[in-house]
């Protein structure tokens, strides 16, 4: 192994695919998956680099192109729908919700009936003010007091009420244009001195956006690997929130309740789920949405307002990467399997590595990948990368009964490497040293060796703890 004195020496691989150590099969078949967009079953026990190998495929992916929206049906508002919309297709889009946007007026410009009706300027003695105040700051009185013209009148049967005040919101009225031209507009109050004035181009715009509404529901910037390991069938499948009112008059419209599952937002990029046996009857909806490359989004609960709408089609076009220990590959759905297969490939991982001068040099490099991951602990000396070694080939020994092997199982080798870099801050060393890997080697044993250690067996220290147990008269009541 080259010299070093210290792993702070060590370049570490940048992506996450090249800083998987001791897997180069699964490594090379991952590149071409992530090329080919193909799905993946990961083999083996915990901490050997499956979900950094899922990961660095999305790492290879293109950024995600499309944002997926939901939208009202305001002719059944329980059955939203979904539009899907790339980047030119969303600032196409933002452009014209703009256009339909009105253009900021000094007060001091704009009609003077208008400031009277919406409470800018007292219709007694003209003085500006804010329009949150209903009297006038100069004469006292009613801003209203003498606002008895017709067209004032007119005005005000078509303003809209504000919720924060009494005063008006709004007003429409025809306005005459410099070219002598008339045009119907919309004053709006926007703040302390300032109007919104919507001319008839923008009016017209926004009576045909009036019943439209939408919601985000994946954006576009958004990370391409997605973990849904342990997830519940909402987290998975996607839900739609409860509403107290039923999404009535006074309740939240159904299209923004809807809540995307992982399978929509890992449209585009990796769905890892880790122990992929263990969600059990999800893997058939799982199956149908890799099939269908959609999935209808429904509210879960029968008690919920929410059970009622449903959201058909959403995309979901991901690549599926699952793993699984050894024992719980039988209890994967066979279909699923199948459907993994034939788009795929399924890959036994190595649980070690034969113990040579390259695997050694990869071994340091990992060492020094989890000091700078961790960035609270000092980096280790060579010494203590060739204990944390002696210790790794020690492992593979015991645990896979390879001889002149370095494990791979690297998760329970981080903890060490932790451990040991807490002892050294704690005797405020700038270095681990070797020592700090031994004490730390002692200290991370299991609790069933601990418990063998002193009770002989496990057996024997359940015996003794129930032994306890039963001479304690309180245990029981």
């Amino acid at each position: 192994m080259r010299k070093f004195e210290s792993t702070k020496e060590l370049r570490i691989k940048k992506t996450p695919l090249e800083q998987v150590i001791g897997q180069e099969n699964a490594v090379e078949i991952a590149k071409i998956a992530a090329r080919q967009r193909r799905n993946l079953l990961l083999v083996g026990p915990p901490g050997i680099g499956k979900s950094m190998i899922g990961d660095g495929i999305a790492s290879l992916l293109p950024k995600p192109e499309h944002a997926l929206f939901v939208v009202n049906n305001p002719d059944n508002p329980q059955r939203p729908t979904v539009v899907v919309r790339n980047e030119k297709q969303i600032r196409a889009f933002e452009k014209k919700m703009a256009d339909a946007g009105g253009s900021l007026v000094r007060v001091e410009k704009a009609p003077r009936k208008v400031t009277e009706i919406l409470g800018y300027r007292c219709s007694n003695c003209g003085t500006l003010s804010s329009p949150n105040e209903e009297s006038c700051p100069q004469c006292g009185k009613d801003k209203f007091g003498s606002a008895s013209d017709a067209s004032i009148e007119d005005a005000l049967k078509k303003i809209i009420p504000s919720e924060i005040s009494t005063l008006r919101a709004s007003v429409e009225m025809t306005q005459s244009l410099p070219s002598g031209k008339k045009e119907r507009c919309v004053y709006q109050r926007h703040g302390e001195r300032t109007l919104l004035r919507f001319g008839e181009k923008a009016i017209k715009k926004q009576e045909e956006l009036e019943d439209y509404a939408e919601a985000v529901l994946v954006p576009l910037e958004r990370s391409p690997f997605v973990e849904a390991t342990g997830a519940s069938e909402t987290e998975i499948l996607g839900d739609v929130r409860h509403d107290p009112y039923g999404g009535g008059e006074y309740g939240v419209l159904p299209f923004e309740r809807v809540v995307p599952g992982a399978v929509h937002e890992s449209h585009e990029g990796v769905l890892f789920i880790d122990e992929i046996s263990h969600i059990r009857d999800l893997q058939r909806s799982l199956l149908t949405a890799m099939q269908k490359k959609t999935f209808s989004i429904v509210g879960k609960n029968p008690q919920s307002a929410g059970a009622s709408v449903k959201v058909i089609d959403v995309p979901c076009d991901f690549m599926l990467v699952a793993a699984s220990n050894i024992v719980q590959v039988e209890e994967i759905n066979p279909a699923l399997r199948s459907r993994i297969t034939g788009n795929g490939y399924e890959i036994l991982l190595n649980t070690f590595m034969p113990d040579t001068k390259e695997n050694r040099e990869k071994f340091a490099f990992f060492v020094a990948q989890e000091i700078r991951k961790d960035n609270s602990i000092p980096h280790a000396s060579s010494a203590a990368v060739d204990e944390l070694l002696k210790d790794a080939c020690k492992r593979a020994k015991v645990m896979e009964g390879a001889k002149k092997s370095i494990t791979l199982r690297l998760r329970s080798m981080g903890g060490i490497v932790r451990m040991a870099g807490d002892m050294a801050v704690a005797e405020d060393r700038k270095l681990i040293e070797r020592s700090d890997v031994k004490e730390a080697v002692k200290k991370s044993v299991s609790i069933e060796e601990q418990i063998v250690y002193r009770y002989g067996s496990v057996s024997n220290g359940l015996r003794s703890d129930f032994e306890k147990k039963l001479g304690d008269k309180n245990y029981f009541i």
